[in-house]
C-alpha cells in the first residue's frame, strides 16, 4: 500500500499552508509534528480529501484520490481534533449511526462496536449517554469511531488529547496493533506518544517537511548539542530564562538537573548526553513557536 504526495500545495490567499510537499507513505505508524500554524491540520485534511490542493496531487497506489473520489474515502478512517457527535446518543447508538453512514450492515456494525468499545476500554460505558462522558472518554469514542469501517488509512489528529496516561498506553497498544497492514499518520503535542509507537516522524514547520524519517536519524541534526547539569534549585529558573531547557528535575538537597539543548557547554561541569525527539521538536520550536 502506498500513499503519496506529488508538489502538493495548499494555499489561503496569500498564506502557504502547506508548501510543495514530496513524500511517500506505506504500511506503518507515522508521528506528525510541528508548532501550531505548521501546516499539520491542512496536510491530513488534504490527505482525507476534505480539501482541495491548489497545486499537486495525491495518489493512492498510483491513482489520483481526486479520480478516484468515494472508492478513497471508503478506506479511510479520521478523528479531526475537535469531532462532532451527539450529545443525547449513547455511545452504542452513536458508533451504530456512524457505521451506517460508512455503508457497514447492521451485523457487521454491530461486531464492530462490541469489539472496539471493548479496545478502547468504553464497553462498560456503551449504553451510557455521550454528554455524562469525560473528555478522555469522548476522546476514545472518537478514536473508535474513525475505526469502524476498517480503514486501509487511518489519520488522527491529536488523538490522545485529555487522555490520562493509562488511556494513552492502551491507545499506543491499540494503534501499534492495528497498524500492521495500513499506514496510520498522527500528529499529537505529546511527543513521547509518537517517540513510542511511530516508526517514522515528519517533522513540518512553516509548512514544509523538515525532518522526515526514524527517531535516531533525525535527532543525528542535534548530536553534540544536548547537554546535561546539575545546578543548585535556586538557580534553575534563572537557567531556563537563559537557555533552551528540554526537561527540568529535581533531585533534592536543593539541587537539579537541566537538560539544555546549546551549541556550546552551558558551564564546565555539563555532560553531553544523547538526543531524543523532544530535544530535537523544542530544537525547533522552543516554546510552541516556530525558530
Amino acid at each position: 500500500m502506498e500513499l503519496k504526495t506529488i508538489g502538493l500545495t495548499k494555499k489561503f490567499g496569500s498564506k502557504t499552508a502547506v508548501n510543495d510537499l514530496n513524500i511517500t507513505l506505506s504500511n506503518g505508524v507515522y508521528g506528525l509534528l510541528g508548532a501550531n500554524g505548521a501546516g499539520k491540520t491542512t496536510l491530513m485534511r488534504l490527505l482525507c480529501n476534505l480539501q482541495e490542493p491548489t497545486s499537486g496531487k495525491i495518489l493512492f497506489n498510483g491513482k489520483n484520490i481526486e479520480k478516484l473520489g468515494e472508492r478513497y474515502r471508503n478506506l479511510l478512517g479520521y478523528l479531526p481534533q475537535h469531532f462532532g457527535y451527539y450529545p443525547d446518543f449513547t455511545a452504542s447508538d452513536f458508533l451504530l449511526y456512524v457505521a451506517a453512514l460508512k455503508g457497514l450492515s447492521e451485523k457487521n456494525a454491530r461486531r464492530k462496536v462490541s469489539e472496539l468499545t471493548e479496545a478502547v476500554g468504553l464497553s462498560a460505558e456503551s449504553n451510557h449517554k455521550i454528554k455524562t462522558f469525560s473528555g478522555g472518554m469522548k476522546q476514545r469514542l472518537g478514536i473508535a469511531q474513525a475505526m469502524l469501517n476498517d480503514p486501509s488509512i487511518l489519520i488522527l489528529d491529536e488523538p490522545t488529547a485529555g487522555l490520562d496516561p493509562k488511556e494513552r498506553v492502551r491507545f499506543r497498544n491499540l494503534i501499534s496493533a492495528f497498524s500492521k497492514d495500513r499506514v496510520v499518520i498522527l500528529s499529537t503535542h505529546i511527543v513521547s506518544d509518537v517517540e513510542f509507537i511511530a516508526e517514522e516522524i515528519i517533522m513540518m514547520k512553516a509548512g514544509q517537511i523538515v525532518h522526515f524519517g526514524r527517531t535516531q536519524e533525525i535527532t543525528s541534526e542535534i548530536n553534540g548539542q544536548v547537554w546535561e547539569c546539575i545546578v543548585p534549585s535556586s538557580y534553575a529558573e534563572k537557567y531556563a530564562a537563559t537557555y533552551n531547557v528540554s526537561n527540568l528535575r529535581n533531585i533534592g538537597d536543593n539541587q537539579t538537573i537541566l537538560r539544555i539543548i546549546a551549541e556550546r557547554p552551558p558551564m564546565k561541569t555539563a555532560v553531553q548526553v544523547q538526543p531524543d525527539l523532544e530535544d530535537l521538536y523544542l530544537f525547533y520550536f522552543k516554546g510552541g513557536a516556530e525558530r
